[in-house]
């Protein structure tokens, strides 16, 4: 059974930052990554990295966030600089494995105030 633990969120100011991480267990996982859900919004990519250390990002939070892991550990981390109001949400750790498809953390909030 997956199970993934978030830690991290948290209360910025506006050009703060914060670091968030996962850890994974219960499987090999091919990719982690980060979602994010503001309120009355969507869910949208925040940023994924593939076992091989392949990154992508959501356009809105290219060039000041940075993920990273730990394949060894299963543990993603997410570096998150010059935050802005907008980007204030529920952060949901995802892993990606051949034997359990897509697996997502309980969310953890991250609130940035002007």
């Amino acid at each position: 059974q997956v199970q993934l633990v978030e830690s991290g969120g948290g209360s910025v100011q506006a050009g703060g930052s914060l670091r968030l991480s996962c850890v994974a267990s219960g499987s090999i996982f091919s990719t982690m990554g980060w979602n994010r859900q503001a309120p009355g919004k969507q869910r949208e990519l925040v940023a994924t990295i593939s076992i091989g250390g392949i990154t992508t990002y959501g356009e809105s939070v290219k060039g000041r966030f940075t993920i990273s892991g730990d394949n060894g550990k299963n543990t993603v981390f997410l570096e998150m600089n010059s935050l802005k109001p907008e980007d204030t949400g529920v952060y949901y750790c995802q892993a990606i494995s051949i034997r359990y498809g897509t697996s997502w953390g309980q969310g953890t909030q991250v609130t940035v105030s002007s």
